[in-house]
């Protein structure tokens, strides 16, 4: 029997893929699928802005423009996409900025010779996020992987929340920011992967989208400790655009910029949604949270930097 064809729209998908040792299936991806992915497989899907380097600001217009005009974001290369035939292409329903949704992939196979199976990989909380993984496993008829992948998974999830029963501390009042021009709340799984780190987001949008949220909020707020972590931003691009919040009245009066706890975090520990990748988030997020017990993996340590260290 000839083994399945996969093509997956989403990195979080292709991430989770290569996590439980599901690759062989995988032909084609996006152009934001993680490195090793786009060194063995075939880019299907490209954004109207790769390779391009925009502002916070000039991102948000152009794409809310381009939603109020109708214009698509992502297209695919529907020759390769026909070459290729998949069975199985992964899409997404939960934002139509970030990712290719499930209207632009139809759209693109509508005239395929050979209809592929849609599956929606479409989260909202972290939950979802592993039960995600246990589609896709079966999708390809090894659930077996998805069960041991998230065992794991769990285990380390139940270290932390081990480390923090054990001193019985509180949870610290943070904001996890997911862009600084207009500044966003941060929603989905976040607000979840910051509770099992042992902290609150008072501003947040738990299981829900992201919303625009005013200053004025954050000052009222006045959280112990910020999270700066950008959609699609990694550290160094963050940096960039920090002015967006140290030059705004009232910053330095913060309890997280008045005690030096503003850290600057890559986005894929975040915003991807791969069951690893969400629970790396936790790993360091507890450590930033609660140094006196808990530390952050050596491995992660490329991964944030403190605000006011740079």
């Amino acid at each position: 029997m000839a083994r399945l064809k996969v093509c997956s729209f989403l990195p979080a998908v292709t991430q989770m893929m290569y996590d439980m040792g599901l690759q062989d299936y995988l032909i084609g991806v996006t152009f934001e699928c993680p490195t090793i992915a786009l060194r063995e497989k075939k880019p299907v899907v490209r954004c109207i802005l790769e390779g391009k380097s925009y502002s916070s600001q000039q991102i948000d217009t152009f794409f809310t423009e381009s939603k109020r005009e109708g214009k698509e974001l992502y297209y695919v290369d529907e020759k390769l996409l026909e070459e290729i035939a998949p069975d199985i292409i992964f899409t997404q329903d939960v934002c139509d900025i970030c990712q290719i949704d499930m209207d632009c992939t139809m759209a693109a196979v509508a005239h395929l010779p050979k209809q592929p199976e849609l599956i929606s990989i479409s989260p909202a909380g972290l939950s979802d996020v592993f039960e995600n993984a246990l589609t896709i496993a079966k999708a390809l008829g090894a659930e077996e992987k998805a069960y041991q992948y998230l065992a794991g998974l769990q285990y380390r999830i139940d270290a932390v929340v081990d480390g923090l029963r054990e001193h019985r501390d509180l949870p610290k009042s943070v904001a996890l920011l997911e862009w600084l021009d207009p500044i966003y709340n941060c929603g989905h799984w976040i607000p979840h992967q910051i509770a099992f780190a042992g902290g609150v987001d008072m501003l947040s949008h738990p299981s829900g989208n992201s919303i625009a949220i005013s200053w004025d909020r954050i000052r009222q707020y006045d959280p112990e400790i910020m999270i700066v972590a950008p959609c699609g931003f990694d550290t160094q691009r963050t940096l960039k655009e920090m002015s967006h919040l140290f030059t705004k009245d009232g910053w330095t009066s913060l309890k997280a910029v008045k005690n030096k706890r503003v850290y600057i975090a890559d986005f894929e520990l975040f915003t991807q949604s791969s069951a690893g990748t969400l629970v790396d988030g936790i790993e360091l997020l507890a450590g930033l949270f609660h140094p006196d017990y808990l530390t952050v993996p050596s491995r992660l340590q490329t991964r944030f930097q403190p605000f006011f260290e740079v």
